[in-house]
């Protein structure tokens, strides 16, 4: 089950080195291509901002699948939803794709990934929905500079000790190269492609960790284990589906209601709120992590 990849002391640096020194050539990818994102009501950002750094991500990740795929059928699988996933995002970068089609191919890349870990009918139900939930929940919580990045690394770094190691910290170090270009200040943003393919990548090697025990999980408990280990994103995505049902509008439709608003408008910074969500995430998916080791030993 662990990847034990002989040269992870050289790949870690390597995806690290990666996303530092290609993120530079994806903000001029953008530029030319008007790949950009405009300043609006919702956003903090007040000049025009290339969004293509998503394209560092995946292609990072690819390179690293050509190491792990040999040893671990399930890279395969993963780097074909994640390509699904990535590419629908970077289209609706582009131009917007509708709600609906862009969930059907979430869930289209999640049930690929699925076919491959043995889990009851009913886990694999819950899983669906979980994976499905955080590849857009990624999405929706970036909507501050960096935020989106060190909800993933901080839920990679935490994720590390239930198993498969290397890959979590592998995955950490690929997005912390970028994080230089995005935090505290943004010389590029993710776009859709980019936070999209960090929701559905945790998620996905999240569950090929601990698959091999959810079995003993009960279904119940299950979704409760899951919602802390998806962290923030989550949370927050729960609450904003919920809030926007309850005042009668789709849940598809963007509001400046996320949690990341609510502490900008009362006045703390956006580095500050970054850096506050970040630690509640680790709280948050630290006690996820617990209890999933307590309940899989």
């Amino acid at each position: 089950m662990e990847f034990a990849l002989k040269n992870f002391f050289v790949a870690a640096p390597l995806l690290l080195l990666w996303g530092l020194c290609i993120t530079p050539l994806s903000i001029s990818l953008a530029n030319r291509y008007r790949i950009v994102d405009h300043p609006g009501e919702r956003k903090i950002h007040t000049s025009v901002t290339p969004r293509g750094a998503g394209i560092v991500l995946w292609l990072g990740f690819l390179l690293w699948c050509l190491f792990a795929a040999g040893e671990h059928p399930v890279v395969r699988f993963i780097g074909t939803g994640s390509t699904m996933v990535f590419l629908s995002g970077y289209r609706d970068d582009m131009k917007s794709l509708a709600p609906l089609v862009r969930l059907g191919i979430h869930l289209l890349a999640a049930i690929l990934f699925l076919v491959s870990v043995q889990l009851p009918p009913a886990h694999l139900a819950v899983c669906l929905f979980w994976i499905t939930g955080m590849t857009n929940a990624y999405n929706l919580i970036d909507g501050a500079n960096g935020l989106c990045l060190l909800m993933f690394i901080s839920a990679c770094l935490l994720s590390s000790p239930l198993g498969n190691t290397t890959v979590f910290l592998s995955l950490a170090c690929l997005a912390g190269g970028v994080l230089y270009w995005n935090f505290p200040k943004a010389r590029t943003f993710l776009g859709d492609g980019g936070t999209t393919l960090l929701g559905y990548l945790f998620s996905c090697f999240f569950i090929y960790t601990v698959a091999p025990g959810l079995g003993a999980v009960g279904v119940i408990e299950l979704p409760f284990l899951l919602l802390l280990a998806g962290g923030v994103p989550v949370a927050d995505t729960l609450f904003a589906i919920l809030r926007r049902v309850w005042k009668g509008r789709s849940p598809f439709l963007p509001d400046r209601g996320h949690i990341h608003h609510r502490l900008l408008d009362r006045g703390i910074t956006p580095f500050w709120t970054v850096v506050l969500l970040a630690f509640v995430q680790c709280l948050v998916v630290g006690s996820g992590v617990f209890l999933f080791t307590a309940r899989l030993s």
